[in-house]
């Protein structure tokens, strides 16, 4: 059965503005506004609150809300990790991109498990001059480095259980780079690193279809016992999905992405999933927060226990 639980977290971004916090905290009540709990018929896993948002940066993990991040995250992946062993498919609600430390801490206690990772960026290439940003790094940006085992004890190896995926059980969709990005970040890193990739100009020339089974197929030849499925909302084109901290002007439409997200969804060893990103803050009419529930439910509409 599907059981949705609500991580509100934002602590894996840095403020939009001085002293107002990141507005993606609303996804879930956003999301469940707009019917997806009934109409997943799911069972309601209630949430699990974050600590209270830190203004200012963390020397000693050397990221914004580092410690906050390291509770929530071990607290995030016990409750994971209940309806795991009661046989419930999580779908979890953000929440930034660093609530993915907890589903995929609570998979790596259980075993070896694998992670479908859908974003418009890689969320692993380090920062080209990371004493500029000594204590500023955002676990959003991040989040794909520290769950493969790339950062700081707090954060990537809680438990002693570094890394809580292995960069070979990764498939990635969706990354599109723009010049900055170049600029800030060891991108090279990430192209020669394990992960199995599917960018945006694989998309472009092979479809979405393609690059949705070329990364159910690397995942479920893997050896491991299942995987998880990371969905950032900035994987969608900025004309359809604005309502990010990062608009993507290279990314999916929602007909790609329910392709891909549907046979993901679909396969016997997918484990659980979550979104996050999505900023009701930026999106005042809810279009794009109802257009995303729309897909998600679409693609779930395939599985025996939606």
């Amino acid at each position: 059965m599907i059981a949705v639980l609500d991580a509100p977290s934002n602590l894996g971004l840095r403020p939009p503005r001085e002293d107002h916090e990141p507005g993606v905290r609303r996804l879930a009540r956003a999301l469940r506004g707009h019917g997806i709990l009934g109409r997943l018929n799911a069972e309601d896993a209630g949430r699990v609150d974050p600590p209270p948002y830190v203004f200012g940066p963390d020397e000693e993990t050397g990221y914004l809300n580092g410690p906050g991040m390291s509770d929530y995250s071990e607290r995030l992946a016990s409750r994971v990790g209940e309806l795991l062993d009661t046989g419930r498919f999580p779908v979890v609600l953000g929440g930034d991109c660093s609530i993915l430390l907890g589903p995929m801490l609570a998979l790596r206690r259980r075993g070896v498990f694998g992670l479908a990772y859908l974003d418009g960026h890689d969320d692993y290439s380090p920062r080209r001059d990371p004493a500029a940003w000594a204590g500023r790094l955002t676990a959003g940006g991040m989040a794909l480095g520290l769950v493969t085992g790339h950062g700081p004890d707090a954060l990537a190896d809680l438990g002693g259980l570094r890394p809580y995926v292995a960069e070979e059980n990764v498939a990635h969709v969706g990354v599109q780079r723009e010049p900055e990005d170049h600029e800030l970040a060891d991108l090279a890193a990430f192209d020669s690193s394990r992960i199995r990739r599917f960018p945006i100009e694989y998309v472009r020339e092979h479809g979405a279809d393609a690059a949705a089974e070329g990364a159910r197929a690397h995942l479920e030849a893997a050896p491991i016992e299942g995987f998880w499925i990371h969905l950032d909302a900035d994987v969608l084109d900025q004309s359809v999905m604005p309502a990010v901290d990062s608009p993507n002007p290279n990314g999916l439409s929602f007909e790609e992405l329910t392709s891909v997200l549907t046979t993901l969804v679909a396969s016997p060893r997918a484990l659980g999933f979550h979104v996050g990103i999505y900023d009701p803050e930026l999106d005042p009419d809810g279009m794009a927060g109802a257009a995303l529930t729309d897909t998600i439910v679409t693609a779930f509409s395939e599985r025996s226990d939606a």
